[in-house]
């Protein structure tokens, strides 16, 4: 095997294993944020339950006071 085609080999070897890393760096940091935005539903369906169970205490506390004025 001459010089320049060892060389040739070599070079193609790297490619692959670039596009190779790459190509799994992408698949990983797409399951990445595919996880972060399951998060961050959770968070958003939190926040918006939270008003409806402000509400729901308040409205226990006033039949509370209520019943012990009675």
């Amino acid at each position: 095997m001459s010089a320049p085609t060892a060389t040739v080999i070599v070079g193609c070897l790297s490619l692959v294993g670039s596009l190779m890393g790459s190509w799994s760096g992408m698949k990983l940091t797409a399951y990445r944020i595919e996880q972060l935005e399951k998060k961050v539903d959770k968070h958003n369906n939190f926040a918006e339950r939270i008003p409806v169970v402000e509400e729901q205490i308040k409205v226990i506390n006033h039949r509370l006071d209520d019943l012990e004025r009675d």
